[in-house]
């Protein structure tokens, strides 16, 4: 039963992201916005992190198995895709590879600021024990 209810919440706040896309006239997918509630729901503790945990864990786990059905769809369209099947490959191995750098440089990034920002904290709390 505890499965039912922490699905049904993440259902809700679903449908709460398409009524979202319904009724403003911006260019964003439904799931982002119920992406962005959910985050905003569980960060406040509207939705404790409890409430939908195990089915969440769930989906994360099942999440390849719904890629199988647009494989085989792209598998049905090969004469459609093959004509461009070079510029999406080149497509997908350009984006990943800078999408992987920017995620490296931006760690760094963030590392280094926690590290400095880490010492003048401890500095701080050393001149104060004085």
């Amino acid at each position: 039963m505890k499965y039912i209810k922490q699905f049904t919440i993440i259902l809700f706040v679903s449908l709460l992201g398409e009524v979202l896309n319904y009724l403003l006239p911006l260019p964003i997918p439904a799931s982002i916005y119920g992406i962005v509630l959910m985050f905003a729901a569980l960060l406040t503790g509207v939705i404790p992190l409890d409430a939908v945990r195990e089915t969440g864990k769930f989906l994360i786990a099942i999440m390849p198995i719904m890629f199988v059905a647009p494989a085989v769809s792209l598998m049905d369209s090969w004469d459609v895709f093959a004509a461009s099947a070079v510029k999406y490959v080149a497509l997908v191995i350009i984006s990943t590879v800078l999408a992987m750098g920017i995620t490296g440089v931006v760690t760094q990034l963030m590392l280094r600021a926690g590290k400095s920002s880490g010492k003048a904290d401890s500095s701080a709390q050393e001149g104060g024990k004085r």
